[in-house]
């Protein structure tokens, strides 16, 4: 088959193919060239998402009439000049065929005017073929109108979504550009309607609580790192507010948005441990440096990047996010609801039915308060412990926590030196002796969670998800020590495995011996623990030993010992810490409690459950109508 080469035409339509995705395609390049023209306004018209119109107008610096010919022209661009430009990019757009591309597949006018000229210019490119330039009337700037979009690519027309499926598309490269660029006013129309419309000067915060909602917006924390090599800023959303996927991350350089999968990782390892299973952290990160340290010329979409040093950039981006929730207080706000709060006698009455009586109202309400405690348990108000009352049998062991290491914050703090007498006994003693950091009442409730008095209202505990966290960090602080110790069991317990998990085990001996655990294979597809840290003593050693091999064998491939590490700490802390369910005396709650101010992400467990959740004084008045 003969090599020929191919006409212009037909490489233009390729050309499109790379860069013209969909009608959010053309939005991106559109505004991209707007910003390089210096604009500071610029509007968006969209008929029926981008299948039938696209037009953006902005008040930029404009295109001479002389050079309307160039600007559609492929490969003809004003930001580049010699190969040297292509290692110092410094603008968005610069490869010369996004208009090239975007006039080959579609009905194209550009109507453009700079300031110093007295008339404007107008040009039409159908399917690639150019009109002759004529003078039109335009304000101060550039007017591009795209019109039937792939009308001579049918089968990429075919496949375009729905209206509204576009348009969404479009509204986030719309978001993308108006998140990095907040001197710029922005407007969105689609279908005559106004979608956003958002002023320059805004902040960044400002612009999220105005495309996303003012709740993520009033809850999101500030990062700034400053570093000689790269400026690290921008907002991140607390672990409570994760996502199920990672669309919510907005990662920019130089303010240009980009996907890259170490700073995906630097993101996702810095909210570690805070966040459940396949659920993402929001976040708004900017990086900025040198543009020489980057090749943005991966890709034509220019979403890609390849850094000079991506684990210079990696490590600056954890460090920045991770320092900044190690500083901030993370704890859960109660979320009151009006549902199921009262008996259902207590609840008001339908507003369709007669109305009743003071006094049968009164009648009522006596009966079903009668009818709420009569159905309580005996004695239910003994179950408040006392911190000067001996410790009770407990059927769960008790445990011993010895202080951590000093906390970088503080966000929790039981401290209260007024005294409160019991209900029973009318005690004034307060619980608050120098060795002891305690509410002044605390109760467990249904063996699972300790609900605990603060000078501000009151916190509810997940008692697991706490003691998790606490031993998780000790063991992070005892591994950094050095090896964790080994407590010898006098009798080895043998346990069955498979093939594979005997091959597992050649190559997790190393971070094994580590942490203090010591298996021995026993036969061809039996193992025998000899060994395990004093902390899992509670634990059942063979189920404990076939989840961790487990692990080992789903994650076959070469990670880092951290990686690996950490995961395996979380099943240690979650397998040695007290369950739902267990029993607590008043000694043991009071040692949880201690640990709690002195943690360092108090408000999570290792999987990213929440530990604690607040109630303040005056969320409990508002549910009481006292406020």
């Amino acid at each position: 088959m003969p090599i020929i080469a191919l006409p212009q035409h037909l490489v233009n339509r390729i050309a499109a193919g790379e860069v013209v995705e969909r009608p959010a395609s053309v939005v991106k390049e559109l505004l991209e060239n707007s910003l390089d023209a210096h604009a500071t306004q610029v509007t968006i018209d969209i008929e029926e998402g981008g299948k039938k119109l696209i037009r953006i107008t902005d008040n930029g610096s404009g295109i001479p009439a002389d050079q309307l010919h160039l600007a559609v022209a492929p490969h003809a661009t004003s930001k580049i000049k010699s190969d040297q430009d292509l290692f110092a990019i410094n603008s968005f757009g610069f490869r010369g065929e996004a208009l090239a591309s975007i006039a080959s597949i579609s009905q194209t006018e550009i109507l453009s005017r700079p300031a110093e000229a007295t008339e404007g210019a107008l040009i039409t490119v159908t399917a690639g073929q150019a009109s002759d330039v004529s003078p039109a009337p335009s304000p101060p700037g550039t007017t591009i109108t795209v019109r039937n979009l792939f009308m001579n690519t049918p089968a990429r027309r075919k496949f375009l979504r729905t209206a509204s499926t576009e348009m969404g598309h479009i509204t986030e490269q719309f978001t993308r550009v108006a998140l990095a660029h907040t001197d710029v006013a922005l407007t969105l129309n689609h279908n005559n309607r106004t979608v956003h419309q958002l002023p320059a000067g805004q902040s960044l915060r400002q612009r999220i609580a105005a495309l996303f909602n003012p709740e993520l917006a009033d809850s999101v924390i500030a990062v700034n790192r400053q570093d000689p090599d790269a400026q690290i800023s921008g907002l991140i959303a607390p672990p409570q507010a994760a996502r199920s996927g990672s669309q919510w991350q907005y990662v920019f350089l130089n303010r240009r948005f980009i996907r890259d999968r170490f700073v995906t990782h630097a993101i996702r390892e810095a909210y570690r441990s805070m966040l459940e299973v396949n659920r993402q952290p929001v976040v708004f990160i900017f990086i900025t440096i040198p543009p020489d340290a980057v090749d943005v010329n991966v890709h034509p979409a220019k979403i890609e990047v390849r850094f000079a040093d991506s684990n210079r950039i990696h490590s600056q981006v954890l460090a920045a996010i991770r320092d900044r929730l190690l500083s901030t207080d993370l704890s859960v706000d109660f979320q009151p609801s009006t549902a199921g709060i009262l008996p259902a006698s207590l609840t008001p009455q339908d507003p369709n039915q007669p109305a009743e009586s003071e006094e049968d109202r009164r009648r009522r309400v006596r009966q079903a308060m009668v009818d709420f405690f009569k159905n309580q348990p005996p004695n239910s108000h003994s179950n408040l412990p006392s911190p000067n009352t001996p410790a009770t049998t407990s059927t769960a062991p008790p445990f011993t926590l010895s202080p951590s290491a000093p906390p970088q914050t503080k966000p929790l703090n039981f401290t209260n030196n007024q005294p409160t007498p019991t209900t029973d006994t009318q005690d004034t003693t307060s619980i608050e002796t120098p060795d002891t950091i305690a509410p002044r009442a605390f109760v467990q409730i249904h063996n699972t969670y300790i609900v605990a008095e603060t000078p501000q209202g009151l916190i509810i505990i997940d008692q697991h998800a706490l003691h998790e966290r606490i031993l998780y960090e000790q063991l992070n602080d005892n591994l950094l020590q050095g090896p964790l110790p080994t407590q010898r069991l006098l009798i080895p317990e043998t346990i069955d495995v498979t093939a594979a998990h005997i091959a597992a085990l050649e190559d997790a001996a190393p971070i094994l011996a580590d942490l203090g655990i010591i298996i021995e294979q026993f036969g061809p597809t039996t193992i025998a623990l000899q060994g395990l840290p004093p902390l899992l003593a509670r634990t059942n050693p063979t189920t404990f030993v076939t989840e961790l091999l487990d692990f080992f064998v789903a994650n076959p491939a070469k990670k880092s010992r951290e990686e690996i590490l950490h995961p395996i700490l979380d099943i240690m802390a979650c397998k040695a810490a007290v369950k739902a369910g267990d029993p607590l005396t008043p000694q043991e709650i009071q040692n949880l409690l201690k640990q709690l101010p002195q943690t360092n992400r108090p408000t999570t467990c290792p999987h990213g459950r929440p530990t604690t959740i607040n109630l303040t004084l005056a969320q409990l008045e508002k549910q009481f109508k006292r406020t």
